[in-house]
């Protein structure tokens, strides 16, 4: 379980994808990864992360997990997993709770043994619908982003960044990491794995690619494959960071983990365009409306300098906040891995694929006023998965990120359903 953990205090600094890396990783026979090692210290972010005081709680881990081979080709000698855990995990590891972020989310999902806020802090914790005094929580960063597992930023074993050597990631890759740590944690099966948005994609994914080690699904946000037109904003996002001067093919790093240079606003355009897509116009209209920023002048009638709506303004605040803790790469690497999410692929199509899942609990989640995850791809998925009931909605206005501010509008649906 988990009494095998070792902590190790990591030297100050901004990191991204290879947390503790040291050369030489060991493989357990027969799991493909050593037991989990802790890393604590400065979060990829930038953010100040302390040491633990009275345990491990929502405190930064790695697994190292040896050699990985990719689906669609390339392979790493080796791969960390980062991760947090919260609660205990009960002997039988019957309560063992997969917890998935969305695109740029991290492992911080709940405050733990520091007061770092989560980004889930009201759904996920002592007494909350994902009750951490009852259940044994567990929450990964995806393979080739930039919080903590291994990614393009990672180092390769000469001490070089990846950069455009890291394969073509999906979806399925970023599972079948995961299961090595269900592994190694000494989890068989999950109670629950739930996850909106990329979360969600993931979490389908985990019931279709390991039926048998999901005893419940939620799926908040998502859909079973992305949509044309999903597609279609992504390509959008990836062709202005490679289209940015300061792409260099990839490979713009002047050392492993760092941040804040390359293609940051080719990074700021996608990431102001993913925005857009993930709030509603009645959000905006009732926040925005046309209303200048300060003192600047939308027309430039008085400076001869066009100033900006505050709608732009927070636009440029939204990408100045991912470009200073985000890596380009890392983008790109997950966002066409969101892209080619395909429940069905491989399996004779989506239909095919969820006909023999009827032995999982599933509860399907959307937000009404969704405009990136439509309602109606959720009501299709939920009519696909066998056994599962009515569509549950998050009634919100701001459209698709409610499913992260307001999704204790589902916890009794969960707890009914998934948590059961």
């Amino acid at each position: 379980m988990t009494s095998g953990i070792e902590t190790i205090t990591e030297p100050r600094g901004r990191r991204t994808g290879a947390p503790g890396a040291v050369p030489g990783a060991v493989t357990a026979p027969g799991q493909g990864a050593e037991a989990p090692t802790s890393t604590v210290g400065t979060r990829p972010d930038g953010r100040s992360q302390p040491g633990p005081a009275t345990g491990s709680e929502g405190v930064l881990q790695t697994l190292r997990t040896g050699a990985f081979e990719f689906e669609t080709g390339g392979a790493l000698p080796s791969v960390d997993i980062a991760y947090e855990t919260w609660g205990t995990l009960d002997a039988d590891a019957s309560n063992a709770v997969l917890v998935l972020h969305a695109l740029t989310g991290d492992t911080h999902v709940s405050r733990g043994a520091t007061e770092l806020p989560g980004w889930w802090d009201d759904f996920v914790g002592p007494g909350r619908t994902v009750d951490t005094d009852r259940y044994f929580v567990v929450a990964p960063a995806v393979l080739g982003g930039c919080a903590g597992t291994t990614g393009p930023s990672s180092p390769d074993p000469d001490g070089r960044p990846w950069g455009s050597r890291f394969p073509f990631t999906t979806l399925r890759d970023t599972v079948r990491l995961e299961a090595r740590l269900a592994d190694a944690l000494g989890i068989d099966a999950w109670r629950a794995v739930l996850g909106g948005s990329m979360g969600g994609a993931r979490a389908l994914e985990w019931a279709a690619t390991f039926p048998d080690r999901v005893r419940g699904c939620a799926v908040l946000a998502a859909t079973a494959a992305s949509s044309a037109e999903q597609i279609a904003f992504a390509q959008i996002q990836t062709r202005a960071i490679r289209l940015d001067p300061g792409f260099h093919g990839g490979d713009y790093y002047s050392a492993p983990g760092t941040l804040g240079e390359g293609p940051v606003e080719g990074l700021g355009i996608a990431r102001r365009l993913a925005h857009i897509t993930y709030r509603s116009d009645t959000e905006f209209a009732a926040r925005f409306d046309r209303l200048p920023q300060g003192d600047e002048d939308p027309l430039g009638a008085v400076t001869g300098r066009r100033g900006r709506f505050q709608v732009e303004s927070y636009l440029d605040h939204q990408a100045r906040k991912l470009t200073g803790r985000f890596d380009a790469n890392a983008y790109l690497n997950i966002t066409e891995a969101l892209m080619s999410h395909d429940v069905g692929r491989g399996r004779g199509g989506v239909e095919a694929a969820l006909a023999g899942l009827g032995h999982i609990r599933f509860l399907v989640a959307a937000v009404a006023s969704d405009r990136l995850y439509w309602p109606s791809q959720s009501e299709e998925l939920a009519r696909l998965l066998p056994g599962c009931g009515p569509v549950q909605y998050i009634d919100s206005p701001i459209g698709h990120d409610a499913f992260l501010t307001d999704a204790p509008q589902l916890s009794e649906a969960l707890r009914a359903t998934v948590l059961a």
